[in-house]
């Protein structure tokens, strides 16, 4: 079992993932100032001379006041954010994972892979066996 973890830790899934968490918390930051302070604003402007932007009261609460430029404002964010990480993050490494794939591995036939598995199992068996 703690095999399987150090196989785990040194294959670099978990620093791959450290890595997408930190560049993802700090591209989050930076759209979400780009939408508060950019497109909430101009949103708000659309809403009217309303000092709360965009939206309406339900009673004469300030508290029942439902913000529907904030409601738009999150959209834009993550369209935005799930923009940049199709085009920055999905399209290059699909378009290396097709140029550097093993050609072996594109051409396998089933009958190849199916073989493979038989040997895979067959060699494992062998190994119980002995």
């Amino acid at each position: 079992m703690l095999k399987g973890f150090k196989d785990f830790l040194l294959k670099g899934n978990v620093l791959d993932l450290a890595v997408a968490v930190i560049v993802g918390a700090a591209f989050t930051a930076i759209v979400t100032a780009f939408t508060g302070n950019i497109v909430e604003p101009l949103i708000a402007a659309l809403g009217g001379s309303n000092e709360m932007g965009f939206g309406f009261q339900i009673t004469n609460s300030p508290e029942t006041f439902v913000n529907i430029g904030a409601v738009i404002t999150a959209a834009i964010n993550f369209v935005i954010i799930a923009a940049v990480v199709y085009f920055i993050l999905i399209v290059p490494y699909n378009h290396a994972k097709e140029r550097y794939m093993n050609q072996a591995e594109k051409e396998a036939t089933d009958i190849e892979l199916l073989t493979e598995i038989r040997d895979l199992l067959g060699s494992d068996t062998a190994r119980r066996r002995g």
